[in-house]
């Protein structure tokens, strides 16, 4: 398995900043959707889950919380971020593997996950680096495995400022996911519910292996 290399952005855009993430996502109500998606995902114990894009930490944390025996890791390609997500795990009792690994090229055997999870992140790839990492997240899932996204709902045409800032936002966002996750062979392809925050408007996706 070739490793894809690219570059990524930071949580908060510069690696300085890092330490204000955790804060504004409190701020933003991010920890309230991640618990509408772990609902969604509905992990059982015994389950292999894998956040992809983990950041700090957040959603896997979330999930110890209240799922005992699973078996927990996240992937980031940010050095710093999983740095802090260690600290962090650490410190809240939780037993979660991080790796640094970017979505195009995950390192996990074929088949071997129940659950992937995905907050926030789709967005900064762009349509042949989405398309890659849906092809890795449907080969390491087993069959019957679930992934469920939550991500931004992009901005039409006309958010210019927004538009220059982020460019994979432009358009309809969903329909482009919803197209890839059909394009790399899942079934049972929804979109998954809406919901809005101080952050903008945000859509849940789920797909089967």
């Amino acid at each position: 398995m070739t490793t894809a290399r690219h570059d990524y952005l930071p949580a908060m855009g510069q690696r300085w900043l890092l330490f204000l993430y955790d804060p504004l996502t409190r701020l933003w109500g991010v920890p309230k959707v991640h618990e509408e998606l772990l609902d969604r995902a509905d992990v059982r114990p015994g389950q292999d889950v894998l956040d992809i894009g983990c950041g700090t930490g957040n959603l896997l944390i979330a999930l110890a919380e209240r799922a005992s025996g699973v078996h927990l890791n996240g992937i980031d390609p940010d050095p710093a971020g999983l740095r802090r997500a260690r600290r962090k795990a650490r410190r809240a009792g939780a037993k979660i593997e991080f790796k640094q690994a970017y979505a195009g090229s995950l390192p996990f055997p074929d088949a071997s996950l129940d659950r992937v999870l995905s907050s926030f992140m789709l967005h900064h790839l762009g349509e042949e680096e989405t398309a890659r990492a849906m092809g890795e997240i449907k080969r390491v899932l087993r069959p019957g495995g679930q992934l469920h996204i939550v991500d931004v709902s992009g901005v039409a045409k006309s958010g210019r400022r927004l538009a220059r800032r982020h460019p994979h936002l432009v358009g309809d966002l969903p329909a482009r996911v919803l197209g890839t996750l059909r394009a790399a062979g899942f079934s049972e392809v929804t979109e998954n519910g809406r919901g809005s925050g101080r952050f903008g408007g945000h859509v849940f996706y789920r797909a089967v292996s």
